[in-house]
C-alpha cells in the first residue's frame, strides 16, 4: 500500500483536525477584536431592536450601512434627512463613516440619526469581549452613547 499504518494515518488526521480547530478558534477571536461585522441597533427612545448595521473597512476607515430593518423600526426612509439622503430608503444607507483607529477604539467619524436627519461626531469602542459596541455621538458639550449587539455569523 502506501507505507502508512492505520495508526499513523489516524494520527495524521487527528493532527489536521486539531490544526483546523485551532485556526478556526483564532479566526473567531480575531473577529471579536474588530468592529467589522453585523450589529443589532436599538431605537434610542423605545429601546426596541431597530436595525441591523454592517460595519466594513473602506479605504482605511470604518463605515456602517443599514442592511435590514427590524420589527421595532419606526421609519423606512430618511424623511428628515437633507440633500441626497432626503426620502431615501434606510436599507442601504450609510449612517456611520470616516471612523479611524485611535486609542481604545475608533473615532473622528460621523454618525447620522435618520429619525432626526441630524449628524454628530462619532466614536466607537468594543465592549463585553467584542460582543457589544458602544457607539457615541456628540455635538458640542452634548453626547449620547448607545450599545449595539454583535450578530453571530
Amino acid at each position: 500500500m502506501n507505507g502508512l499504518s492505520n495508526r499513523a494515518r489516524g494520527s495524521a488526521v487527528l493532527a489536521l483536525a486539531i490544526g483546523f480547530l485551532i485556526s478556526a478558534a483564532g479566526a473567531a477571536a480575531a473577529d471579536t477584536a474588530s468592529p467589522v461585522g453585523q450589529w443589532r441597533t436599538f431605537h434610542p427612545d423605545t429601546g426596541a431592536a431597530n436595525t441591523i448595521v454592517e460595519i466594513a473597512e473602506t479605504g482605511g476607515t470604518l463605515e456602517g450601512t443599514i442592511v435590514e430593518l427590524l420589527a421595532g423600526a419606526t421609519e423606512t426612509n430618511c424623511a428628515k434627512c437633507d440633500g441626497t439622503r432626503k426620502n431615501q430608503p434606510l436599507v442601504g444607507m450609510v449612517i456611520l463613516w470616516d471612523l479611524k483607529p485611535e486609542s481604545g477604539g475608533w473615532g473622528g467619524g460621523t454618525i447620522l440619526r435618520p429619525a432626526t436627519g441630524g449628524t454628530a461626531n462619532a466614536s466607537i469602542k468594543l465592549a463585553d469581549g467584542g460582543q457589544k459596541l458602544d457607539v457615541k455621538g456628540s455635538r458640542g458639550m452634548m453626547s449620547r452613547t448607545q450599545t449595539w449587539e454583535r450578530i453571530a455569523e
